[in-house]
């Protein structure tokens, strides 16, 4: 019998299934296939290689592609590597702020773990709102500015990222880390970027299981008890979903 992994020991739930009931990607996921209509555009906003096809729960694997499950899906990178992307049906090339995208031609933006990486967040909320049909959707997962991940992540040099992240974080190859600005990582300026740009929105922080600290059992167990023990502090992650109102198109 294989031993458990750090998961499975301290969130017995994953046993089940393979994941624990913290899963962000899981609740993220789950939330914008309920959304999803088998007739719509999707739009995967720094798509990249998609690595998560590797991941070894199928459930979350298959929750995560999309491709099928709409008409059609487009992934928009400044990385080349994204042709790799097998969860697509078309690729293309960020070359510049404006979105090679025809206007009002999308019925879904996904914006997963991207959002720390934009230096004009303003430029993306802008195309956002422009490439969206109207009452189109917007959604987000980005780490948040104050939570504990983000915050390391400061300290640590932009060119040292990658090995520390692969070093860290198992399956976390270094061609899939990228520098990070943080220009929009808050609850507070998440919601008023969506406000501006037309969109009816909540905005909400979210704590999964460390999953940055599991390089280290010790580390993992300090972090669980931080999550548990700890007073009320900003949580490690930010989850958006907006509507994009049909009165405010420009």
């Amino acid at each position: 019998m294989k031993p458990f992994t750090l998961t499975q020991t301290f969130y017995p739930e994953s046993r089940f299934g393979g994941f624990s009931d913290l899963d962000g990607t899981i609740l993220f996921f789950t939330r914008i296939n309920a959304l999803l209509d088998p007739s719509w555009t999707v739009l995967d906003v720094g798509c990249g290689r998609a690595e998560w096809i590797e991941d070894s729960v199928p459930y979350r694997r298959e929750l995560r592609n999309l491709k099928g499950k709409a008409a059609r899906v487009i992934g928009l990178d400044v990385d080349p590597a994204g042709r790799e992307n097998p969860t697509l049906d078309e690729f293309r090339l960020l070359e510049s702020e404006a979105w090679p995208l025809e206007t009002d031609s999308i019925d879904l933006i996904i914006c997963d773990q991207t959002m720390e990486h934009v230096p004009n967040p303003d430029a993306l909320f802008s195309e956002a709102r422009r490439t969206l049909r109207h009452g189109g959707y917007l959604c987000i997962r980005t780490p948040n500015r104050w939570g504990y991940p983000a915050l390391v992540a400061t300290v640590v040099p932009n060119r040292h990222h990658a090995r520390v992240v692969e070093a860290v974080q198992e399956n976390r190859k270094a061609l899939d880390v990228f520098p990070t600005v943080y220009r929009c990582n808050s609850k507070r300026r998440l919601r008023a970027a969506m406000k501006k740009h037309g969109f009816d929105a909540v905005v909400y922080d979210y704590d999964a299981e460390p999953s940055y600290l599991a390089f280290s059992r010790l580390a993992y167990r300090l972090g669980m008890l931080y999550m548990r023990l700890a007073p009320p502090l900003p949580r490690a992650a930010l989850f958006a979903f907006g509507k994009l109102a049909k009165h405010e198109r420009r």
